[in-house]
């Protein structure tokens, strides 16, 4: 087999197609641009709908791309599975009206086997058909002379999510040997398509020939369209003869550097903490090309997944013995690893690497308590007859230290327990529901916009900056008027400078702790508003009275 670098991988299927009459097209921004039905985009053919759909005519119906791509609807799974990622990059070729099967099947046939391509065993190659689509079995089976028992026939082979645009498709499984596998040679999920490690599974064809109509009944499409798409990842796997995509050079250097940083862990010595490097380098490829694309850490949306992804990193990171901030320290290795195709990671370093830190740095300062609290409420759990993490107590982790839901739910999993979701809820409910409250209504209150109107006081907002030592309380509100001092349940505070995100523009605001001098939590953070002169209006539960 051919010694090939991901970059190499890459570059020969984007030149291949090239040489077939395609526009390579530039990866498109991980943050979909004019598709609310989107949070990421997860594949190449997410930015192709604008071209399948007809609103936008491509200046060339060939087209091919290298898209990168985050799916985040397993996060949990990341680590400990060969397979599983929320970073990926899917190659693709697209046709729009153009070419169909009698063209598509054999480039694929000869981009993977060709000794100028990738140079594969055709031995070693299987495909999957849908048992009615007898012309993709004859292009297969006639034309490119794949032998009977490399074709294998299953209905899941059509591509169809309701109304519109479907198809039969073609899978192509590489045959990594019994060696490799995870059930027994004579396990009925052992063949092409079946649940196995032994075949896999690393291009589809999609062949989108039918519109699928309100009725229910298919009708075929005027103009038939060609969605294929290859994991790099998984493809540069077998060609490296890797156990899984982590052994691969997309990896394998940011888990290197993973252990220098660690307290003396090694990769592929133990198991559990061969999953915390995993985790540490999907995540900061994740993160670091979201941020690149212009995403940031928050408490909603693309900005949540973010920080969920960071804190899980630091927590796996915590496992492996390292102390403090780390995962911005491997953003320079992402940047290295794929800078041949991708840019923007090295060119966006610093910022990258500033966005990273403030957020880890933001995390580290709860997070050793945290931790003894969890341990303690999953030791207080295994104890419980029902095996359950109260609502409360998830609750108590995500408010006070910082944990999201999910990282508490991935623990309890791991310890074979369950958490209360819906008293997780309604904490959380309760919650917005005192910070209204404490609040008053903002809009209609004379009293209060006559005393927020003449607050002229400037107050400045610093995004990612963990904590100001320096920052002066500036402004008090108890009961809608200025005072010196609060001692009361609820006060509206104002600082010089701040680092709590105020709502706006449906992000939601920030919310955490504030201490004195003296390290001591005085409030608690529940909601940030702007006040009529642009401050950052902090409504906060008194802790310990507060003075200017």
């Amino acid at each position: 087999m051919k010694q090939l670098t991901s970059s190499q991988v890459r570059q020969m299927f984007l030149d291949f197609f090239k040489e077939h009459g395609h526009m390579v097209m530039q990866s498109a921004s991980l943050i979909p641009q004019d598709d609310p039905t989107l949070l990421w985009i997860n594949s190449g053919v997410a930015t192709m709908k604008k071209y399948f759909d007809g609103s936008v005519v491509p200046k060339n119906h060939r087209i091919t791309s290298s898209q990168k791509s985050i799916r985040t609807n397993d996060i949990e799974n990341v680590g400990k599975t060969a397979r599983h990622q929320t970073f990926f990059e899917m190659l693709g070729n697209f046709s729009v009206g153009d070419y169909f099967k009698k063209e598509v099947i054999p480039w694929a046939w000869e981009f993977l086997t060709s000794p100028k391509w990738l140079g594969l065993d055709p031995d070693k190659l299987y495909v999957t058909v849908y048992p009615k689509d007898t012309e993709a079995y004859h292009m297969w089976h006639d034309v490119v002379g794949l032998p009977e028992d490399h074709i294998v026939k299953l209905e899941d082979n059509f591509w169809d999510i309701g109304e519109g645009p479907c198809g039969p498709d073609s899978e192509i499984f590489y045959d990594r040997g019994q060696e490799n596998n995870d059930v027994a040679e004579d396990d009925p999920e052992n063949f092409p398509g079946g649940e196995n490690a032994r075949y896999l599974e690393i291009w589809n064809i999609v062949f989108s020939q039918f519109n699928h109509l309100p009725n229910g009944k298919y009708v075929d499409q005027p103009h038939k369209n060609i969605d294929t798409g290859m994991g790099l990842e998984r493809v540069v796997s077998i060609i490296q003869d890797a156990p899984t995509n982590f052994e691969t050079d997309l990896f394998m250097p940011i888990i290197k550097e993973t252990e220098k940083l660690s307290d003396g862990k090694k990769y592929a010595v133990n198991k559990e903490d061969d999953v915390s490097f995993k985790i540490i380098a999907d995540h900061v490829r994740a993160v670091s090309f979201a941020i690149a694309d212009g995403a940031l850490p928050s408490n909603s949306g693309r900005g949540y997944v973010l920080r969920r992804l960071i804190r899980r990193a630091d927590l796996n990171g915590q496992r492996l013995g390292i102390k403090g901030a780390f995962l911005y320290k491997l953003v320079p290795v992402v940047g290295e690893i794929m800078k041949s195709h991708y840019p923007e990671v090295v060119d966006q370093q610093a910022f990258i690497q500033k966005v990273i830190k403030n957020e880890e740095e933001r995390f580290q300062v709860t997070l050793s308590s945290g931790l003894n609290l969890l341990d303690n409420i999953i030791a207080e759990a295994k104890k419980s007859d029902n095996r359950t993490i109260s609502g409360k107590d998830a609750f108590k982790l995500f408010d006070t230290y910082g944990f999201p839901y999910e990282l508490t739910f991935e623990a309890a999993q791991d310890a074979g327990l369950k958490v209360d979701k819906k008293g997780f809820d309604e904490e959380m409910k309760a919650q917005k529901e005192r910070a209204r409250k404490a609040r008053g209504n903002l809009q209609s209150m004379g009293s209060q916009d006559v005393t927020l109107m003449n607050i002229k006081d400037k107050s400045e907002f610093e995004y990612g900056v963990l904590e100001e030592k320096h920052a002066k309380l500036i402004d008090i509100v108890v009961d809608d008027k200025l005072v010196d001092k609060a001692d009361s349940e609820h006060a509206t505070l104002i600082f010089d400078k701040t680092p709590f995100y105020a709502e706006r523009g449906g992000q939601v605001a920030d919310h955490g702790e504030i201490l004195n001098q003296n390290g001591e939590l005085v409030a608690r953070v529940t909601d940030v508003q702007h006040a009529p002169n642009d401050q950052n209006l902090h409504f906060v539960d008194v802790i310990l009275p507060l003075e200017k």
